[in-house]
């Protein structure tokens, strides 16, 4: 089974360097240390890591001039996937598999042989999830359990940033981002941020802000609370309430 890779983030480092006004970059190399600290005070202040390639072990702090974000309170479901959602096709749980899940996003796409999820990322983001601040989405195939798609992103306060989502199975990804969002309006969330907006995002609503404005939006999100497992992790919600979440709505049931 082919495994497709479907990015909050899509553009290299190389790429989002031009033109060089569009973003701010800083590269740290390999032999500067980078604790889960220092991260999180880098998401706070708008600014995210980012690798050229697996195989270069310096890390580039990125600050795009136009940040992506998902306003949660409009995230538009395309009908024939809320019917896939509704389906109950796929089993999705969080926070049971990081390793899969960062195993999934940097294993080589369909058209892409590279990844930009270096052996530093892997050990910074685990790191991140040992403490609690960084999240996955699993999608699993209901018949023979496999893992088949998800994605993961770090929380700080009310604010969501996605780092990476894959699928192996058709529209695992999206599936997996459906009951995202579910659990961060669940969970009393503000912010879901993506950093760069795709032509796959757009179709859920995504849409590009002023540094500026972002900033506003970010210091909002980081000073609230929320709560990731305001719905049980290791316990599968239905589609018809994960869609209910999503919108904003009262689940029946579920």
């Amino acid at each position: 089974m082919q495994n497709a890779r479907s990015e909050f983030r899509t553009p290299s480092v190389r790429s989002s360097l031009e033109p060089i006004g569009r973003l701010m970059a800083r590269r740290d190399s390999a032999s500067v240390e980078i604790t889960p600290e220092v991260l999180l005070k880098a998401y706070a202040c708008g600014i995210f890591p980012m690798a050229e390639s697996a195989d270069d072990p310096a890390l580039y702090w990125i600050e795009p001039e136009e940040r992506g974000v998902v306003p949660l309170d409009s995230f538009h479901i395309p009908s024939r996937l809320a019917r896939l959602v509704k389906s109950d096709r796929f089993v999705v749980l969080a926070d049971r598999d990081f390793d899969g899940v960062i195993d999934g996003c940097a294993a080589p796409a369909l058209g892409r042989t590279r990844t930009w999820i270096n052996v530093r990322i892997r050990k910074l983001y685990r790191r991140l999830y040992d403490v609690g601040h960084c999240h996955t989405i699993e999608v699993y195939d209901h018949g023979h359990g496999q893992l088949v798609g998800g994605l993961y992103g770090v929380s700080l306060g009310a604010a969501f940033f996605g780092e990476s989502m894959f699928h192996c199975a058709r529209d695992a990804s999206k599936v997996a981002l459906v009951h995202l969002v579910a659990r961060l309006r669940a969970g009393g969330f503000r912010l879901l941020d993506t950093q760069f907006v795709t032509d796959h995002l757009r179709q859920f609503g995504a849409i590009e802000v002023s540094r500026r404005a972002y900033h506003k939006l970010l210091a909002q999100a980081v000073g609230g609370a929320a709560n990731f497992a305001a719905l049980p992790p290791g316990r599968p919600i239905s589609g018809a309430t994960a869609l209910a979440l999503a919108k904003g709505q009262e689940p029946v049931g579920g």
